[in-house]
């Protein structure tokens, strides 16, 4: 009797068991509400690419496609900005020795960011940032896609027939009447395009849309004449390819020990790198191109603390943009290609050329020492000192977010000494 009360176990009531029921029904309603909920919110909200894809179809629309226009043909300053563009000063003064009628400026900046009198000092940028523009990933995508909105809002004006696509620190190399002549002199785009030899960029998974034999790589800075700007923003297939299956590899990560073996064997592909020379390719456009880009750059090899290896552009500063240094890059007539082989003769109309109307990556004092050596025309070098002597007094004096305002007014004030003169 004993041992058989103690094994006897007294049920829960009826009530208590109906309770937690219920309890149990009203979580999973709640649950699978707040998923319904979740998904509604998330398509309800605008897809970046879509809209920006839209902007690009609705600009296909309105543009000429029979290349009628009057007046002179204009050269589009295409410029990809981070924010602002800290080098404003300097192209103030190349754009103020040209006729406003040959060419042309659009900036895609960050969402919300407007070139007003607070953002810029020269009134060549006032206003002209794109409307629609798109938040940009180093090596993602978007980088792209900004590229391109970038061309269909050019291509609205049927004036615009070279299209330059500039990062916020290129600098010109020669002034503008220089530069308009080499590009309407030539009926080609430069496209810096060769044979990729590296394994690990192309996803074999791009294939049949993409193959292995059209894959290219090249500088992510270009110029174009109107018909191959008109084919980047004509593309609807290449595009979604490089979308799904071109994307950066993750960087190593400590934290992630032997995982960082797993996520190095993805696929590091840089979509800018590859995709307007691919693009082409796959267009059979290629006999249309000067193979090359118009915009210098150094390249330094640099390793991070986990001993990965990456290419980087070194940024000129006052020191190393001498007036020896820029001579010498004006002097380059020839680029070679080590995966194909290929010497690159600089020629527009078989005419031989200097390479290069443009370099990257300028500091403000490496672009301010151009304009006192007279790269771009006569300069006040006092100027340039005065904005040395202030700046330096100025890191002792006021907190840095003052300091950046103070750059700006100065450089302002230099570019007036410079159109004064």
């Amino acid at each position: 009797m004993l041992a058989g009360r103690t094994m006897t176990k007294k049920a829960p009531p009826v009530a208590t068991r109906h309770v937690i029921w219920l309890s149990w029904k009203l979580l999973i309603f709640l649950s699978v509400a707040l998923c319904v909920l979740a998904l509604l919110r998330l398509h309800s909200q605008p897809d970046p690419f879509s809209s920006s894809q839209s902007s690009i179809s609705l600009a296909r629309s309105r543009i000429s496609r029979d290349n009628v226009f009057t007046g002179p043909p204009k050269i589009a300053f295409l410029f990809l900005a981070r924010r602002n563009l800290p080098l404003d000063f300097l192209w103030g003064s190349f754009f103020e020795n040209a006729d406003t009628a040959n060419f042309s400026i659009y900036i895609h900046s960050a969402p919300g960011y407007v070139f007003d009198e607070s953002t810029t000092k020269s009134h060549f940028f006032l206003g002209r940032q794109l409307p629609n523009s798109i938040r940009v990933g180093w090596g993602e995508s978007s980088m792209i896609q900004a590229e391109r909105l970038l061309f269909a809002e050019a291509l609205e004006d049927p004036a615009n027939q070279r299209f330059v696509l500039l990062s916020d620190s290129c600098v010109p190399l020669y002034n503008f009447s220089y530069i308009y002549k080499y590009l309407m002199s030539s009926p080609r785009s430069f496209v810096d395009s060769f044979l990729d030899a590296k394994e690990g960029r192309y996803n074999p998974k791009m294939s049949p849309k993409i193959p292995m034999k059209r894959w290219r790589k090249g500088s992510q800075w270009i110029t174009v004449i109107r018909r191959h700007a008109e084919v980047i923003i004509d593309d609807e297939v290449i595009f979604r390819v490089f979308q799904k299956y071109c994307k950066r590899r993750p960087p190593l990560d400590s934290r992630k020990g032997k995982l960082n073996l797993k996520l190095q064997k993805q696929h590091n592909c840089i979509p800018d790198e590859h995709y307007v020379p691919t693009l082409l390719a796959m267009s059979q456009l290629e006999d249309e191109l000067e193979r090359r880009t118009l915009t210098y750059t150094v390249w330094n090899q640099s390793a991070n603390k986990m001993e990965n290896k990456d290419w980087h552009p070194v940024t000129f500063n006052y020191a190393n943009a001498s007036p020896k240094k820029i001579k010498e890059i004006k002097k380059i007539n020839h680029i070679y290609y080590e995966t194909e082989f290929r010497t690159e003769w600089c020629r527009t109309n078989f005419t031989p050329v200097p390479c290069f109307l443009f370099a990257r990556k300028f500091s403000q004092g490496a672009a301010m020492r151009l304009l006192s050596d007279g790269v771009l025309g006569r300069y006040d070098a006092s100027a340039l000192a005065l904005m040395e002597i202030i700046l330096e007094i100025a890191r002792f004096l006021i907190p840095l977010h003052q300091i950046l305002k103070l750059k700006l007014f100065v450089a302002a004030a230099s570019q007036i000494m410079f159109t004064s003169r």
